[in-house]
C-alpha cells in the first residue's frame, strides 16, 4: 500500500534504447506522476493481439500509458523507479514546448512546457487531400481525440473559410482511449475549396485556428484545426 509520502511521487521508467542525443548517451526514459501510473488504464504490456509483442513494438516489455504522448510510453522497459521530481533524462525535458524566444539547442529541463497529456485534436478523412468532387452536398467525415481524463464534446465544420460553420454527428467513443469518429454534409460550392475541421473536448478547449498560433521552437503540440484542400467541379 502506498503512504502519502510515495504518492506526491513520480512513477520513471526507462528503456534499453541508447540515445545519442543525448551528452552523454544516456537510455530513453521519462516520468508520469504517480496517479496515472497506479491507474488502472497504465500497463506493462509483453503481448499484442494475443501474440507476444514484437520487438519494435518494445518487446520484451514496455509501458503502455494512454491518453498521453507516445514518449512516455517507454519501449523496451529495463527499470521503474519512483522519485520526488521528475527525470532529468534528456527525453522528459526534449518533449516540451519552449517559449518562442527560446533556443532549442540550449534548453534545459524547466526552461519549457513539459508534454504529458495528448492535447485535443482531430482529422478529415474523407474527402481526401486535393480530391476533385462534384459541387453541393457532400459527406466529410474524420475522428477526433482528446487525452487524458478529457473526451471530445463537440466537433465543427467549415467549408467556406471558417465564415460559418456546422456541427457533425459525433460517435461516443468505445472507450476513453479511442478516437471518436464524426461526420457532417456540408455543401460545396463549385470550384476551390477548403474544408476546416476543429474540436472541442469537455473542458471546453478549441483547437487552433492555424499552426502559426501555435508555433514554438521545437514544434511540438501542434494540435491546430485541421485543414484541407479540395476542388468541386460544377
Amino acid at each position: 500500500m502506498l503512504n502519502n509520502e510515495v504518492t506526491t511521487r513520480l512513477r520513471r521508467p526507462t528503456g534499453a534504447d541508447v540515445s545519442q542525443q543525448a551528452a552523454p548517451p544516456q537510455p530513453f526514459g521519462g516520468s508520469i506522476s504517480v496517479a496515472k501510473a497506479t491507474s488502472s488504464e497504465v500497463l506493462l504490456a509483453w503481448a499484442m493481439n494475443d501474440q507476444a509483442l514484437p520487438a519494435a513494438h518494445g518487446a520484451p516489455l514496455r509501458v503502455v500509458v494512454p491518453g498521453w504522448i507516445g514518449a512516455r510510453s517507454v519501449k523496451w522497459l529495463q527499470r521503474i523507479s519512483a522519485q520526488a521530481e521528475p527525470t532529468d533524462n534528456y527525453f522528459q525535458a526534449e518533449y516540451s514546448v519552449l517559449p518562442p524566444e527560446a533556443d532549442p539547442e540550449a534548453a534545459g529541463p524547466g526552461d519549457g512546457i513539459t508534454l504529458g497529456p495528448v492535447a485535443i485534436h482531430c482529422a478529415i478523412l474523407r474527402p481526401g487531400k486535393n480530391d476533385h468532387l462534384p459541387s453541393g452536398p457532400t459527406e466529410v467525415s474524420g475522428f477526433a481525440f482528446a487525452g487524458d481524463d478529457r473526451t471530445v464534446a463537440r466537433v465543427d465544420v467549415s467549408a467556406d473559410h471558417g465564415s460559418t460553420w456546422t456541427s457533425t454527428d459525433l460517435d461516443p467513443p468505445e472507450n476513453p482511449w479511442t478516437w471518436q469518429h464524426w461526420r457532417a454534409m456540408v455543401t460545396l460550392p463549385p470550384g476551390e475549396a477548403e474544408l476546416i475541421a476543429r474540436a472541442w473536448d469537455s473542458t471546453a478547449a478549441v483547437q487552433a485556428e492555424s499552426p502559426a498560433t501555435v508555433w514554438n521552437p521545437r514544434g511540438y503540440a501542434n494540435n491546430a484545426a485541421a485543414h484541407l484542400h479540395i476542388t468541386c467541379c460544377p
